[in-house]
């Protein structure tokens, strides 16, 4: 029995209609494929929306331009064609079967052969296809799997993994976000066998896949599965801790911060500043990201040196460091000493509640009282403002000008 997507709106919008219909003539089909018809069969969110079609390359060039599409030829000596229709863009990639294998830079040649094209996908999830009209064609028998949500590769998983070792990644990282009970015991076994393969891999695509993995709903199982066998070491290059990334997450739905793949990443593998600077560097993250995580550990390390008196110096700390630092702070901190849910949660309503103190002398009253513009007014009012802290922020401006005399004279 033939099976429809249901519910799949994106499927008949007029943006995806007209590009299917561009590309349908003289007897070739075109299929969306993967992880739009995947979402879709799981009541999950469609993102981009990728099609497959026996149509050549430049055959699809021109009947998109005879439609009054946009071609772009993003990857045209791979077969893959842009197409930008009602402002959208929709990658439409040829067949394509294997004729030699060799990593990524395996030969291939383009075809007609749907269960061929189906063949050179990674998972059988992946490996799924549906019409213009939402039918569902299965050259593989992914559907199954889909609907029980079981990650396995096609065919030989080391033969797949080997064609391409960021599988190795994608395996966890799809089971973390679609998944459902244990890891196919097959695909795991071929992961932990090939990690090595990881090494050979651009720092770019790792924190690609790593950045997607921490934010995923079973991202902490996964991670956990991933250090028992032996990846993360390669990946991370050095120690990580599943367990307080864990107990990170605990917080995933309580604070927005949580859902900052770089803040993750620190939870995960991060124990001082400096892992912060080598995980960007080996994960080719960019300069916020590590910015990120190194506030995130430094917020950890002054959160641990207070201890109890936190709540005390809380307004110190948010004038010092920002609230953003201080929530990360806290967060990692509480994840290594696994404080309940309730305290931290406590703490972090303190620290969000609390108003954001303001240092109530400015150069400008400085240069009023007759003091010249130049390098002494940022001295005077550093000295000012370390008696403003040492108060507990409490006194005034005019408290704090009279105090002035004193600084300038070196009392």
């Amino acid at each position: 029995m033939s099976r429809f997507l249901e519910h799949a709106d994106w499927l008949h919008h007029p943006s995806v209609q007209a590009v299917l219909a561009a590309i349908e003539q003289d007897g070739d089909e075109a299929r969306v494929v993967g992880g739009a018809v995947r979402n879709s069969l799981l009541g999950e969110p469609v993102g981009d929306v990728d099609i497959a079609t026996t149509a050549l390359p430049q055959t699809v060039m021109a009947r998109a331009k005879a439609a009054g599409l946009k071609p772009v030829p993003t990857g045209i000596d791979h077969g893959t064609i842009t197409i930008v229709s009602g402002g959208l863009p929709y990658e439409v990639t040829t067949l394509r079967e294997d004729v030699e294998t060799f990593g990524r830079q395996a030969k291939v040649h383009f075809g007609r052969d749907w269960t061929k094209d189906a063949l050179r996908r990674d998972f059988t999830l992946n490996a799924l296809y549906a019409g213009r009209d939402g039918r569902i064609h299965d050259p593989l028998g992914g559907l199954e799997d889909c609907l029980a949500r079981r990650i396995r590769f096609i065919g030989n998983p080391e033969q797949r993994i080997r064609e391409d070792y960021l599988r190795i990644l994608r395996f966890f990282r799809i089971h973390a976000s679609y998944g459902r009970g244990a890891l196919d015991a097959a695909g795991l076994a071929a992961c932990t066998s090939l990690r090595l393969g990881l090494t050979q891999l651009s720092g770019e695509r790792v924190g690609a896949e790593m950045k997607r993995l921490v934010l995923a709903p079973l991202a902490s199982a996964c991670l956990q599965a991933m250090q028992e066998a032996g990846i993360l070491p390669v990946i991370l290059g050095g120690v990580s801790r599943p367990g307080r990334f864990a107990a990170f997450r605990a917080f995933s739905d309580i604070v927005p911060g949580v859902q900052d793949p770089a803040l993750g990443l620190a939870a995960l593998a991060g124990f001082v500043e400096e892992d912060g600077e080598r995980l960007a560097q080996r994960l080719r993250l960019s300069n916020a990201e590590r910015d990120r995580m190194v506030q995130g550990l430094a917020g950890e390390r002054r959160v641990a040196a207070l201890g109890n008196r936190l709540s005390s110096r809380l307004k110190e700390m948010i004038f010092l460091y920002g609230k953003d630092a201080l929530v990360s702070g806290v967060l990692l901190h509480t994840a290594s000493e696994r404080w309940p849910v309730e305290r931290t949660t406590a703490l972090l309503a303190e620290i969000l509640a609390c108003s954001e103190p303001k240092f109530p002398v400015s150069g400008s009253d400085l240069i009023a009282l007759g003091i010249k513009p130049g390098p002494d007014i940022g001295t005077y009012l550093k000295k000012l403002e370390t008696i403003w802290i040492a108060d507990g922020l409490k006194m005034d401006r005019s408290e704090l000008l009279v105090c002035l005399s004193h600084v300038m004279s070196g009392e």
